[in-house]
């Protein structure tokens, strides 16, 4: 089993498939998109096989596959068939802009993957290109509805709270959770990325409206998930905050990062990182990479501080490299 110095149980690995994006979100990428790493650079399925297997040897059992946009890469679902069939691998996730999920959602489901997150900041056109850059909500929304047909389950919506997010654009997302069986979390912005001095929206405002629903009750948040969940009468789904920023979770932190260029980090906001890719493909055994592994998560801060007190967050690695 690993921990880390502070006692914590280390048992969810996220892996970065790819930097690659179809979307250029305004808070992710600039319009031109961000400097790609050369294919050599970019972890092989094989090498991120290997990885998970040597993983679950030491007690990991949570994989989420994520990206930039995991489902741009080629071979994506025969990918997720492997890291299915590794055994001890109890729960497979995506993080996915849903874009794809329209076609690829039951191959997915049929190939191992347990449940989804679709990344959706608003339900209202306009605004998802303001946001975006892309007209491509229609094709979400269908993606979303795909995974909810296909089993995947829970399907989840991560709504990043944005400058400018209104109340009925709120409203909107509580009656998608009403009507369909999808669980909404509401997602303050981690100031790392595009623009990360931008101004910070609260999830407090949110969360003040979920509890006016009539009859709400909070859910059962147990274990090491950062949501605070609300149930309601009525609702097919349901909802959750999640306040990186102004409400740290990091000492329930169970994670550990593999970035698409193979780095591995025991923090979305250190920049600490150990060279995972190398001892991959140095031909030494596995023991060499649960090394390595051990090391990351002995080095896993105490909590997140954006590289250092002070430290500049644009200097950060984009997200959509490290796989949020």
């Amino acid at each position: 089993m690993l921990r880390d110095s502070f006692g914590r149980k280390v048992d969810y690995l996220r892996l970065s498939v790819t930097d690659r994006c179809d979307l250029r979100c305004v808070y992710c990428m600039p319009p031109e998109g961000i400097p790609l790493k050369p294919v050599p650079e970019i972890l092989t399925y094989n090498e991120l096989v290997r990885t998970v297997r040597v993983a679950v040897a030491l007690g990991v059992r949570k994989v989420r596959i994520t990206g930039g946009e995991p489902l741009v890469r080629r071979g994506i679902v025969p990918f997720v068939r492997q890291v299915a069939a590794v055994p001890g691998v109890l729960d497979l996730a995506m993080t996915t802009n849903g874009t794809a999920l329209p076609e690829m959602a039951e191959p997915l489901r049929e190939a191992g993957l347990s449940r989804v997150n679709v990344s959706l900041d608003t339900i209202r056109r306009d605004r998802f290109l303001e946001i975006t850059r892309r007209d491509a909500l229609p094709r979400v929304l269908s993606g979303i509805e795909a995974a909810v047909r296909a089993g995947l389950s829970p399907v989840k919506i991560n709504v990043v709270l944005l400058p400018g997010l209104s109340l009925p654009e709120v409203d909107d997302f509580l009656a998608l959770a009403k009507e369909m069986p999808v669980s909404v979390r509401f997602i303050e912005r981690m100031p790392i990325g595009c623009s990360p001095s931008e101004a910070f929206v609260s999830a407090g405002g949110v969360q003040e409206r979920i509890l006016s629903l009539a009859g709400v009750r909070e859910g059962r948040n147990r274990g090491p998930s950062p949501a605070v969940t609300y149930e309601v009468p009525g609702f097919a789904g349901d909802l959750g905050v999640i306040s990186p920023v102004s409400r740290k979770f990091c000492e329930r932190c169970n994670r550990l990062r593999v970035t698409a260029d193979g780095r591995l980090r025991g923090c979305l906001f250190g920049c600490e990182t150990l060279d995972l890719r190398t001892v991959l493909r140095s031909g030494r055994g596995d023991e060499a990479v649960a090394d390595l592994l051990r090391a990351a998560v002995h080095a896993k801060p105490e909590g997140h501080d954006l590289c250092g007190s002070g430290g500049d967050p644009s200097a950060a690695e984009p997200m959509s490299r490290v796989g949020g």
